[in-house]
């Protein structure tokens, strides 16, 4: 694991502390990665919802595309027959 020093404001710092007391973490570098991580993931969210935008429309989910879905998950839900 590499690190990283950051510089914080007195404010911050005690932010900082006062989340990491309040919330349970060992540290405040597990504060951090837990920041960090929550970010990668929204960015990756954002991400997949700006591709889903810029894609071509798909054919509208009315009921008997529900229907078609649910008779699909019964079938492969079905244990084999054995012979």
């Amino acid at each position: 694991m590499s690190t990283m020093n950051i510089s914080l404001p007195d404010a911050l710092k005690s932010f900082v502390d006062e989340q990491v007391s309040q919330r349970g973490y060992g540290t405040s570098s597990e504060y951090v990665r837990e920041l960090i991580r929550k970010d990668q993931d929204r960015l990756q969210l954002r991400n997949l919802l700006l591709t889903g935008a810029a894609s071509n429309p798909a054919q509208p989910a009315d009921t008997s595309y529900f229907a078609s879905l649910r008779d699909r998950v019964r079938k492969a839900a079905k244990p084999a027959s054995k012979a």
